[in-house]
């Protein structure tokens, strides 16, 4: 079995013996993944022959290896960047979630049909129920990066949990006003007094957010800012205080400079495992119609 296999190896996928490799994620880049150890693992406990990998696929490659996985037998994948939004139209049904959220990351094969799902949303919620044991219908949230993909399933499940106030904050400012147009009705009753809407969209801008965060419990990071080590700070470290909760998305690495930044402000913080874990749960399910063993999926995931 291949660390990362490609459009070409599903070309050739009948040639040679794949170790009953019927699952995977699609990605670019996809080599950072954890999905594989995680899902190999449940698959493991419950005693299934099925095997899951990695495959780095390309934009332009995005269609012609969903075509592959109708007719190669295989149960289902999960779509990461760039993937998640373009697959919509490319799929033979969408659920309602992920029609609201505008981006798939879990298909499944149901005989030569293709059907798309997005387990983001309630994985995130579960993540912050178990990290910070604490509900989301609960929380003043902050969210940055709510422009697409998995901040924008964030903002959704947020919507449908009724949080105690949402704040959208997206580089492009016209996105993050879209998107507040579009959950309004979720925020029309009054639940908060004092001086702060329920549900806003603010610029990215250090005055602005320092405001915000001043009536913010929790602040979710859902852009790839601290991914890399050049990535300029997300947030100046002086916003940050020990009342807030903070999530990153992320997961690799472990700690990015926002989490770090939350640990020297006292803040409560954590990253993308948790997330990661119960989204792929989620989408175990959904292949499998039956409990995914979530304790040995976390128990192969770097948690510290």
């Amino acid at each position: 079995m291949k660390d990362t296999y490609t459009l070409d190896d599903l070309k050739n996928w009948d040639a040679k013996p794949k170790s009953q490799i019927r699952l995977g994620i699609f990605g670019d880049p996809v080599a950072h993944s954890l999905s594989p150890q995680m899902q190999n693992a449940a698959l493991e406990k419950l005693g299934l022959k099925e095997r899951y990998a990695r495959f780095q696929i390309g934009p332009e490659e995005l269609q012609p290896a969903l075509e592959l996985i109708r007719r190669l037998n295989f149960v289902g994948i999960n779509l990461t960047l760039p993937h998640k939004a373009a697959a919509l139209s490319l799929l033979d049904g969408v659920d309602d979630g992920a029609r609201k959220t505008g981006a798939v990351n879990t298909v499944l094969v149901e005989g030569e049909k293709l059907v798309g799902f997005n387990t983001d949303g309630a994985g995130f919620l579960h993540a912050i129920r178990t990290g910070f044991s604490v509900d989301l219908r609960d929380l003043r949230v902050l969210l940055l990066g709510a422009g697409g993909g998995a901040g924008r399933a964030i903002a959704v499940q947020c919507a449908l949990e009724n949080c105690e106030r949402l704040v959208l904050v997206n580089r492009t400012f016209e996105k993050a006003k879209e998107l507040a147009a579009e959950l309004a009705p979720h925020f029309a009753a009054s639940r908060v007094l004092g001086p702060v809407a329920r549900l806003q969209a603010v610029p990215w801008d250090e005055a602005v957010l320092r405001f915000q965060l001043a009536n913010t419990d929790l602040v979710i990071n859902a852009t790839s800012v601290g991914m890399q080590r050049s990535d300029p700070p997300l947030l100046p470290a002086s916003l940050l205080a020990p009342h807030l909760m903070v999530y990153d998305t992320i997961y690799h690495p472990s700690r990015t400079p926002l989490l770090a930044g939350a640990e020297a402000a006292g803040a409560k913080f954590a990253n993308g495992l948790t997330m990661l874990l119960h989204q792929g749960a989620l989408s175990f399910e959904l292949w499998f119609d039956r409990k995914a063993p979530i304790d040995a999926m976390r128990a192969a995931l770097p948690f510290t």
